[in-house]
């Protein structure tokens, strides 16, 4: 379960994260905490480390020109933020990120704009080829500090139960 301690020696504790495929339950959603403020420099290091030329991102003159008069967050940057931050949650234990879909960015951020994330479980089955795994849906919503939907998107994880995780077979882990 997310956050659990567990005893690792005399008066010696570790902190755990992530869920096994048992711990998922359709229905159920998790809050992810805390949240991230967007800062300019997130949008310019994001947008030109993955060489995104596009002026929106990064010229503020050229965005004063825009219906939207200032810099947008380069989408990928909100993307990327979402799933980290619901890795905890729902991918820490995972042994893959079987893929994503219906990503939807249905409003713009900002620098200075706080995004926080939430993931519900839309379904859950034992994988038919890997035993002692499962396959979790989730969906993931990005919400900014006025509780306005920036983005969503579906994904898919391959999870193992209990006892199958890479940190269950790693010692000192």
């Amino acid at each position: 379960m997310v956050g659990t301690i567990k005893e690792v020696g005399p008066n010696r504790f570790r902190e755990t994260f992530g869920r096994y495929y048992e711990d998922f339950e359709v229905g159920h959603i998790y809050e992810h905490r805390p949240g991230k403020t967007v800062t300019e420099y997130d949008n310019h290091l994001f947008t030109l480390m993955t060489m995104n030329t596009h002026p929106m991102h990064f010229d503020a003159e050229f965005a004063a020109a825009s219906e939207f008069k200032k810099n947008l967050v380069v989408s990928p940057y909100t993307l990327a933020l979402l799933i980290g931050m619901s890795v905890t949650d729902t991918s820490q234990k995972a042994i893959a990120n079987l893929g994503m879909d219906d990503v939807k960015f249905t409003a713009p951020v900002f620098a200075g704009d706080t995004i926080y994330g939430e993931s519900e479980v839309l379904a859950k089955r034992e994988s038919k080829s890997r035993p002692g795994q499962g396959i979790v849906t989730i969906v993931t919503r990005g919400l900014n500090q006025r509780g306005e939907m920036v983005c969503t998107f579906k994904r898919n994880m391959l999870i193992p139960s209990a006892g199958n995780a890479v940190e269950d077979k790693v010692e000192n882990y």
